[in-house]
Formats: C-alpha cells, sequence, structure tokens
C-alpha cells in the first residue's frame, strides 16, 4: 500500500515538524526504513521542453524497495545537516552524472510518501521536496553517467504516456497515487498547453488596475552643475534598480533580461515585459504575490559541461527556474531555511555576530553552498552551523562600488553643502557597510535638490522583518508645501505625550520631526507594485532614539492617486450625503499625520524579564502591518487631537473620516498579503464592527460621527499597548481576527473591480528619461 499526500508548506511537514536531527545520515536509512520513521527526501524531474518528455530512470534490481522499475529522474534522502536544495544537486550528480547550478531546479512543493513493503520490513515515511528541472532539447543518453548500484538505466517517455500508466498501476513502474502527486503533471500541463489569447487576455485586465501617469517637476531652479549631479546621481538610482531584482530573486535580473530582450517578439510577451516592470519580479503584488510567469517562461541558460563530454553535442540548455510560491525570505536567506534553523544558530552566536545575523544590512547565505562558491568562502566562520552572514558591502560589491563612484562625482559637483555631505558619506556607506553617519547626513538634507537613496524599508523580508531592500527617490523640494507643514514635526512630542497609551509605555525622548514636501521625478528599487506615497525614516532603533525621524512627502504621486484613485472610489462607494466631504486636503494631510505617527509610540521597549529590544525584533514577520496599521490609525487620533487642541481647524473634522474611509478600499485592494493593505483591513473590520463606518442597503458606506472617535481611540490603545509590551502572540491573534475580507467590503471591492476603478498608478519619468539617455 502507497498513500501519498501533498503538503501546503515545506516548513510545517504535516504538523510533524522535523528537526535537524532527525534527519538521518546514510548509513542510517535500514534502520529509519526499519522503524518507520519520518524523514526527508528529494525527487528531482528532468522535463524536456521542446519534446514534452520525463526522464525516468530504472532502479537497481538490488534496490531493496520497487527493484528493477521505471522511477522519478533522480531521488534520495537529505542527509543530516544537508539543505534540500544541495541535496538535490547531489543526487543528480551522483545517480545521473548531471552537475547544475541551483537555479536550474525548481521546488514545486512538498508530498507525504507513505507506504510498507517487503511483507513490513520496509516502512516509508518521507517527506519529498519535489524539484522541477527544465531543458529544452534531450540530453543524449549515452551523456548520462549511471551509478551502478542505484540506477541500471535511463529513458524518455511522453508526460502524458507516463501518467496514464501511472493511473493504470502499470507494475514495470514505481506507483504513486495521482492524488497527492498529480499536481506535477497539472503544472506541467498547464506549460504546455498555453492558450496565447487568454493569457494576453488576463494580463490586460491585470494592467488596467494601473492607471498610467507622469511626474515631472521644474528643475529651472537647479544650476548646471546640480544638473550635472542629477544625472549622476540617476545612474546611480539604476544600479539600485539592479540591486533589488537581485534581493527579490537570485535568478530575477536573467529573467529580467530576457523578458526584456525578447518583449517585441510577441504581443503576449510586450504584455509580460511591461507587466513585470511594474512587479520587478514574476509574483503579482495586487494578486496575493500569485505567479503571473512561470519557469517556461524565464531565460534559457547554456552550460557546456554539465555532463561528460560527448561528441557533436554542446552541452545543456536549461530555464533558469523561480519558485510559483513567492519566497517569504525574497533572496536575504537560503530558501530551505525556517526559523527554527535560523534560532538555533542564532543561539550560537557572539553579541556582535548575533547584531550582524539580524541587522539591517546582510544577506544569511549558506556554507555548503559557499564551498561551491570559492568568491564567497573568505566569510565563512568556524561555527558548526550550516548558515552565515555576509554584509551588503561584501555581497553586492560591484554594484555598490559603482553606485559609490556616481555618488562622490555627483557630490563634488553639488552646491548644497547638506547634499554634498549626503551624497560623500552614502558613498561611504556603501563600501564600508555602516550607514549612520549618511542617515544622520540624509535627516539633515536642506536642498532643492532631495535625494533618498539606499537600504532602508524591509517588506520584502516576510521571515523576520530584519533585512533592509535597497530603494532610490530623487525629487525637486516643494519650499512652500513644506513650510506649510512645520505644524505636525513641531508637535510630535506632544502627540507621544497625550497618546492613548499607559505612560510606562511612551518614549521619554521624542524630538521635532522634520518634513520634507517633494515634486518626485524618479524612483528605482524597493517600489514595485503600489507606489509610494510618503517614506517616515530612518528605521535604525538608534538614530530613532537619539534622533527621531524625517518624513518625505511626494505630493504629486498624492495628487496623481487622488485624482485617478480615490475620488472615483468615494463617487461609487461612499454614501451620496458624505461624498462632498472627500478631499485631497484631508487625504494629503492625514498621510502627514501616518508618517509623523511611525517616529512616535514604543520603538525600544523593555520587556518584561528586564531585556532591552525593539518592537521591530519583537514582532519580527507581523511587524510590518501592526506598524503600518498603527501610523494610519494614531495618524486619524492626531489629527482629532490637534484639532481639539486649536491647532488644525474644526471644519476638517468630518472630511478627514470620510476620506479615511474612501482610503480605507484603496489600500485595500493592495491584497492582504502586503502591509499596508493587511493594516488596513484591520482598521475597517474594527471600525465597521463598533458601528463607527456603515454598510447601507444601496451597498455604499458612511462615517457615524458620534462613534468614530472612540472607535479611533480604543483601536489605537489596542496596537500601541501590543508594541509596547512587544506582544507578539497577541499582534497575530489581532491580524488574523481583523484582516479578512468580509461581507460588507467583498460587496465594495468588487463593485469597484466591476467599473474598473484602477488600483494604482503607473508612473513614467520623461525628465530623468532624458538625463539617462
Amino acid at each position: 500500500m502507497q498513500i501519498t499526500k501533498e503538503i501546503e508548506r515545506d516548513r510545517s511537514y504535516g504538523g510533524r515538524a522535523l528537526r535537524r536531527s532527525d534527519q538521518f545520515r546514510r548509513e542510517d536509512r535500514s534502520k529509519v526504513h526499519r522503524d518507520g520513521d519520518y524523514h526527508r527526501a528529494v525527487n528531482v524531474w528532468i522535463f524536456v521542453e521542446s519534446t514534452q518528455e520525463l526522464v525516468l530512470q530504472r532502479r537497481s534490481d538490488d534496490k531493496d524497495s520497487w527493484p528493477g522499475r521505471w522511477d522519478i529522474s533522480s531521488a534520495g534522502h537529505i542527509s543530516a545537516g544537508d539543505p534540500s536544495l544541495i541535496s538535490a544537486q547531489r543526487e543528480l550528480e551522483e545517480e545521473l552524472g548531471i552537475k547544475l547550478p541551483k537555479d536550474a531546479f525548481e521546488k514545486l512543493f512538498v508530498f507525504l510518501q507513505e507506504c510498507v513493503l517487503n511483507d513490513g520490513k520496509f516502512i516509508n515515511n518521507q517527506f519529498n521536496d519535489v524539484y522541477l528541472v527544465t531543458v529544452l532539447h534531450p540530453i543524449p543518453l549515452e551523456a548520462f553517467t549511471l551509478q551502478k548500484e542505484e540506477v541500471s538505466a535511463v529513458k524518455y517517455i511522453p508526460y502524458e504516456e507516463y501518467r496514464n500508466l501511472l493511473a493504470k498501476k502499470d507494475p514495470g513502474y514505481v506507483p504513486y497515487d495521482l492524488n497527492g502527486y498529480g499536481k506535477l503533471f497539472h503544472i506541467i500541463r498547464q506549460r504546455c498547453q498555453v492558450n496565447t489569447e487568454a493569457r494576453s487576455l488576463s494580463l490586460q485586465k491585470q494592467l488596467q488596475r494601473y492607471s498610467p501617469v507622469t511626474l515631472e517637476a521644474n528643475l529651472t531652479e537647479l544650476c548646471e552643475a546640480d544638473q550635472k549631479a542629477l544625472g549622476l546621481i540617476m545612474k546611480a538610482a539604476k544600479v539600485i534598480d539592479d540591486i533589488f531584482y537581485e534581493q527579490l530573486w537570485h535568478s530575477n535580473p536573467a529573467l529580467r533580461d530576457w523578458l526584456k530582450e525578447h518583449a517585441d517578439a510577441s504581443e503576449l510577451d510586450k504584455l509580460k515585459w511591461k507587466y513585470f516592470l511594474i512587479n520587478k519580479s514574476p509574483w503579482s503584488s495586487l494578486d496575493e504575490n500569485e505567479p503571473y510567469l512561470s519557469t517556461a517562461d524565464s531565460a534559457v541558460k547554456f552550460i557546456p559541461e554539465a555532463t561528460k563530454r560527448i561528441d557533436g553535442w554542446k552541452g545543456i540548455e536549461y530555464r533558469a527556474a523561480f519558485p510559483v510560491t513567492k519566497p517569504p525570505g525574497a533572496n536575504f536567506y537560503p530558501p530551505d531555511m525556517d526559523k527554527m534553523e535560523f534560532t538555533s544558530w542564532l543561539s550560537s552566536l557572539t553579541e556582535e555576530q548575533k547584531r550582524a545575523a539580524t541587522g539591517f544590512f546582510s544577506v544569511i547565505k549558506r556554507r555548503s553552498e559557499a564551498n561551491l562558491d570559492a568568491s564567497l568562502s573568505d566569510h565563512l566562520s568556524d561555527s558548526n552551523s550550516d548558515l552565515y552572514s555576509i554584509p551588503y558591502s561584501e555581497i553586492y560589491r560591484p554594484f555598490l562600488t559603482k553606485a559609490s563612484e556616481l555618488l562622490q562625482k555627483a557630490g563634488d559637483l553639488v552646491t548644497s553643502q547638506s547634499l554634498k555631505k549626503l551624497l560623500h558619506s552614502k558613498a561611504e556607506a556603501f563600501l564600508s557597510n555602516d550607514y549612520y553617519e549618511s542617515d544622520i547626513a540624509w535627516m539633515d538634507l536642506d536642498s532643492k535638490l532631495d535625494i533618498t537613496i539606499g537600504p532602508y524599508e524591509t517588506y520584502e523580508d516576510e521571515i523576520f522583518g530584519y533585512k533592509a531592500s535597497f530603494e532610490a527617490f530623487i525629487g525637486i523640494k516643494d519650499d512652500k508645501a513644506t513650510a506649510d507643514l512645520k505644524l505636525f514635526g513641531d508637535n510630535l512630542k506632544l502627540l507621544e505625550d497625550n497618546l492613548p497609551l499607559d505612560s510606562v509605555y511612551k518614549s521619554k525622548d521624542v524630538s521635532a520631526a522634520p518634513i520634507r514636501v517633494i515634486q518626485l521625478i524618479y524612483n528605482s528599487g524597493d517600489v514595485n507594485g503600489p507606489q509610494t506615497v510618503a517614506f517616515n525614516l530612518p528605521n535604525d532603533e538608534k538614530i530613532v532614539k537619539e534622533r527621531g525621524t524625517s518624513m518625505v512627502m511626494l505630493k504629486n504621486v498624492q495628487e496623481a492617486k487622488f485624482e485617478h484613485i480615490l475620488k472615483p472610489i468615494a463617487e461609487i462607494i461612499i454614501s451620496k450625503e458624505q461624498r462632498g466631504f472627500v478631499d485631497f486636503e484631508s487625504f494629503f494631510t492625514h498621510t502627514i499625520c501616518h508618517e509623523c505617527c511611525h517616529g512616535i509610540g514604543p520603538h525600544s521597549i523593555t520587556l518584561p524579564d528586564g531585556r532591552t529590544s525593539s518592537v521591530r525584533k519583537e514582532l519580527q514577520d507581523v511587524y510590518s502591518a501592526v506598524e503600518e496599521a498603527k501610523a494610519d490609525i494614531v495618524g486619524l487620533w492626531a489629527l482629532m487631537f490637534l484639532i481639539t487642541k486649536g491647532l488644525l481647524s474644526k471644519s476638517m473634522e468630518e472630511s478627514m473620516y470620510v476620506s479615511f474611509l474612501a482610503g480605507c478600499f484603496r489600500s485595500i485592494r493592495f491584497g492582504l498579503t502586503e502591509a499596508h493593505g493587511k493594516g488596513q483591513a484591520l482598521q475597517f473590520n474594527w471600525l465597521y464592527e463598533k458601528g463607527a463606518f456603515v454598510f447601507h442597503e444601496d451597498s455604499t458606506f458612511s462615517v457615524d460621527f458620534t462613534k468614530i472617535e472612540d472607535a479611533v481611540e480604543s483601536l489605537s490603545r489596542e496596537i500601541l499597548t501590543i508594541q509596547g509590551r512587544g506582544d507578539k502572540n497577541a499582534a497575530t491573534l489581532l491580524l488574523n481576527k481583523y484582516c479578512t475580507i468580509t461581507g460588507p467590503l467583498k460587496t465594495a471591492l468588487e463593485k469597484l473591480e466591476s467599473v474598473k476603478v484602477p488600483v494604482d498608478i503607473t508612473p513614467t519619468f520623461p525628465l530623468a528619461d532624458a538625463l539617462l539617455n
């Protein structure tokens, strides 16, 4: 009897969490199968794209299970301490003599195989990590080098024919239950039977959710030297884009180059390239990171020495793979690393090493991979763990060296002393990996040309929220709008002292926060999918404690989103009686307060056991969503507080609440995997539950002005207290309860979808194009 069950995620293993000590060594194989211990293995399938065939191996006649039968291309146990991917590479090389790099292996899914053979003497309880290697053309049979004790022959077979043989339980083939393993054939069939018209239509619909806008500004106030420097800074920002592509996934740059090169091949290829430019990866930001591309769309790579040499055959062409599911750790961690392994490794490190491992500016790698990559071997420590950290300044050195040189030259040209200091210090930071001085220089920036460049936000690290992505924002400072907003930055201490939060959790040292308003002329790096409207930096808790934060408002981006998205949403979703309350001033002012409120409330905290920590470190993967919800709802509380103190006009009260309600639908449409969308769903459902938002029979919403103030304050208190306590369990429970698409919310979102209101904007930057070209 054999049973196979597909497992949702390879980290759970069906509730039977496997420790590395549970993974057996090869010499323990017979004992494991005798006792029926649960263990891990890899299954590697070679698929030939041009012939739609799979490679099968015939098991040796001496095997203790299924001797002489045709089976998976390559398979084997994961030995103690070995990562899954390395095991897959090893087994393919040992059994078939094929040596391929890691980007050839696509992790498809995990399934549990349970069977009993040989009158109960062989019990197989095995979690299989299933990999697919896609090659363009058949590998000559004589190119294979077979491991005689494991494999007696190889052959090619059409994948549908093989599936039919399994369905018939043909005695010549190792049996697999297609209820579990059928997903392999479903994936291959989807890639082979492409409906070009349907795919094009799907991509067109996805693209239509973005409204194209042109963003530019007046450069006449920049002198000739500053304009020349601007060109150099934009070139550095292009380099930042290259780093971010690699941070998302290791084969992402190859995919980008391939799609660009083939964009003119067909209408479908053009649509793929256009949508990729928005998402900067094969996963769609607005669709819960569902893939809109597959490895079948990816770059073709050639490797001449993957097998022994055969006369007349040049070598293997394969597709650079990427996983169907977006890796939660992006390319910051090994894809098969889990939290348990990381935490165990962390406990073996010195305090200095821990800070590096959990810091913003390092990548976590495997020693076993470094052994294959001589360029990384210098960074190995003496730790017994397979993990080690490598600083950004080393892992991205070719990119950062180029960007550093460009910023250094630009700094030599600019006339503003504060901008000169920023550019020179950032150029140094790229090479030293110490960003403290450059972040201080960024906070002190007072220049017509406003630059933000470097590693900042941690949204892409969905495992811990530790690792910062590279980004760049280049704009022209709006001096009048900046002067008008001084009120908000100057009153942060007043807001902190009056937060709806127990005094023990309040920050003692809150500084006035400078706010700069700019007209954006270019961005790059971590701006995939929905466009950023404002940001509050830096995220370094040391700087936040010493100096606070600074805010940058992207006014032309906010104007575009209000006109193209928020106004149409209000026309459809907000009740007729309150529709007129939705205005740009309220939308813009709440965004200001949102960014201000990132800088107040708990940051550095003291835990119940007396340890000093930070909210980010304690909340880990749920930090971003909770922090965005906190900034939003406390920002709304702050507006009302400033009104009661006479610092803002009371006439704004109704408009700020109704504009906030309309804005909820804008952000939730980003999806519940995105931090802002998740945080907004939490707020909407809490306020709706408290009766502050009202759903009407005509499927519109309104604000109950008698309930909204108390509801906003209660949620502000809830989130701030969770942060003050560093209570990840409470944060997770709050998100799980309220981050859902409830009935009224679903109705509203479907209504917006039916009339095709854009979800976000996609900008073009003519000034940047002119300068870069």
